[in-house]
């Protein structure tokens, strides 16, 4: 007796075969990113006239954060946060300026 057995492949969560689906994916995290930035951007623009003894500005962009992966409707997004940075020393804790994204969930 002769046994034939067929081997189906099984798609992956993180992989895509479809390419729209993938050149979906690309643009909302790209716009994401975009969205990310401006929103960062802005928020070094509304303290830009606070400045530091020295006359260097108070609150400066300071990189990304570790990529993370974002839940959205086309699947995870892999996304990295802006970091900003209150370079004032000698004020207490509760009035550091502090950065927190509207974008991004906690």
């Amino acid at each position: 007796m002769e046994k034939t057995t067929d081997i189906i492949a099984l798609r992956q969560p993180e992989s895509v075969d479809d390419p729209l689906t993938e050149i979906a994916r690309d643009g909302a995290r790209r716009m994401l990113a975009a969205a990310l930035k401006a929103e960062a951007d802005a928020f070094v623009a509304q303290h830009a006239e606070e400045t530091m003894p020295d006359g260097r500005q108070r609150v400066v962009r300071h990189g990304y954060g570790p990529e993370r992966s974002i839940q959205t409707g086309i699947g995870a997004l892999g996304v990295q946060r802006p970091k900003l940075r209150d370079r004032a020393t000698d004020v207490p804790a509760e009035k550091r300026v502090r950065f927190t994204s509207a974008i991004l969930p906690k």
